[in-house]
């Protein structure tokens, strides 16, 4: 009779999660789920809000990256009103997200994904770990922990604060950048540039040790991110699909998702599911800093666009290499810092017109950024007065979600006849490659009954059910 292998908890991800792993009669791997246990249901709390308060109410969706979640929800309050930005105002979100991307994957690549990549799947569990990578690579440590930092006080400095940002508002940004800010920012946008490339470095030659590790997940797929023209972009532009050939099959604006894009809701996890229509078909799809690189033509900073070139000419274009994701990660992560070095040093960056008025009466509004997980939409209902009646997200761990299965029950094919410890962790590598977001991607759909249990020495003397 089959079992299931249950890996509980997932760990070094952001959130609460586990694997469940289907055996057959034939002790052979047949199917993989990836369970989001969490449940934070943002899109009922936010009904009946006020929509101008949805870019400081929504950073309290996740604490990693809300950055994010307040600049798109500040470029949806932007189109409720018709209020579009100054160019300093487009400036400073450009840069506080650039600042958030630095800061998420650095930390991901070193104290989330560096123990696997570093050390090895396969290393005992007391050698595979933060402390473990602080011991074997001290000066990569002070360095990556210190890009990190560099990325936070970015997004600090542009948002007011470093966790939960206040500054975005309807129609541009609350606070003007002055002298003192500026020096700090080109001081730090350039530290980062010269750690983003000393990183990506030591990336190169950890992969370059390990071509088994590169080859281990393959999944050819279909990508999804954002291009401005052919060039890559984190802030605005169309949303492109390419098939696994790389050739582009759907260009379209983000308002449009809701003809394209299908929700659902699966029974084990509280996280939705998103596939993609095209004809009758509907299918999994990627987004993240792999599916960016493929979707793309070019980057707009010169030393990563530089490093991009190199990336294709070893592993093709596009690359379907899940591994590869990591090495994608650090790419960006320098077209980050050079992105925030340009800004810093563009004059229109000091402008005092930072903020537009209202042009119309509220409407209801759709809008999109990349986050660091991939696309992020957030769509607002709102009525004459302009409280939401009803919001939707689609997070990027949600569109990913049918190809982190795939790529779950690849490992787990891979790694179930070798020893426990390191199937347990071939599966959570394979996960890790995805930098999954689980606070963001748990949402309410569907029914989702209550049942609170009363017990007392043992015995459950009263429940209610709703």
């Amino acid at each position: 009779m089959g079992r299931t292998i249950v890996v509980n908890p997932v760990t070094r991800i952001e959130g609460h999660a586990k694997d469940d792993i289907e055996i057959d009669d034939s002790d052979n791997v047949v199917a993989a789920r990836l369970h989001v246990l969490e449940f934070r249901g943002f899109e009922k709390f936010v009904e009946g809000m006020q929509v101008e308060l949805m870019p400081t109410l929504t950073t309290r969706i996740c604490g990693t990256c809300p950055h994010a979640h307040h600049l798109v929800a500040a470029k949806c309050v932007d189109a409720v009103f018709g209020a579009q930005p100054p160019r300093a105002a487009i400036l400073q979100r450009q840069l506080l997200n650039a600042g958030s991307i630095i800061h998420s994957h650095s930390i991901h690549f070193f104290a989330l994904a560096g123990p696997d990549l570093m050390l090895g799947i396969g290393a005992p569990k007391e050698s595979r770990n933060i402390v473990a990578l602080l011991r074997a690579a001290p000066d990569l440590a002070k360095k990556a922990l210190r890009l990190r930092s560099l990325g936070q006080k970015i997004a600090e400095i542009v948002g007011g604060r470093g966790t939960h940002p206040v500054t975005a508002v309807a129609g541009g940004m609350s606070s003007t950048i002055d002298s003192e800010k500026l020096s700090q920012l080109r001081e730090m946008a350039e530290e980062a540039v010269n750690l983003s490339i000393y990183a990506l470095g030591e990336g190169k030659k950890v992969l370059d040790g390990k071509p088994e590790l590169i080859e281990l997940l393959p999944l050819p797929s279909h990508d999804l991110g954002t291009v401005n023209g052919d060039t890559w972009d984190l802030y605005d532009g169309d949303l492109r699909l390419c098939d696994p050939t790389g050739r582009v099959v759907k260009e379209f604006k983000s308002q449009t998702y809701r003809d394209v894009m299908v929700e659902e809701a699966t029974k084990s996890s509280y996280s939705k599911r998103v596939l993609f229509k095209l004809g009758q078909s509907e299918v999994p799809y990627r987004v993240g800093p792999l599916a960016r690189l493929n979707t793309c033509v070019k980057l707009p900073t010169p030393r990563a666009q530089t490093e991009l070139l190199e990336y294709r000419q070893r592993f093709g274009h596009p690359v379907h290499q899940v591994v590869l994701g990591h090495y994608a990660r650090l790419i960006e992560t320098l077209a980050c810092a050079e992105l925030a070095a340009q800004i810093a040093n563009d004059a229109e960056l000091v402008s005092t017109q930072v903020k537009s008025e209202p042009t119309h009466k509220p409407q209801s509004a759709i809008s999109h950024v990349e986050a660091p997980r991939g696309v992020l939409i957030h769509d607002y209902e709102v009525d004459t007065k302009g409280l939401v009646r009803k919001a939707n997200f689609l997070v990027a761990t949600q569109h990913n979600i049918s190809s982190i299965d795939m790529t779950l029950q690849m490992a787990a094919e891979k790694f179930w006849k070798r020893s426990e410890e390191e199937f347990i962790n071939g599966v959570e590598f394979a996960m890790r490659c995805y930098d999954p977001c689980l606070s963001c991607s748990t949402h309410q759909i569907g029914e989702m009954p209550l049942v609170v249990t009363i017990v007392r020495s043992g015995e459950v003397i009263h429940q209610v059910r709703r």
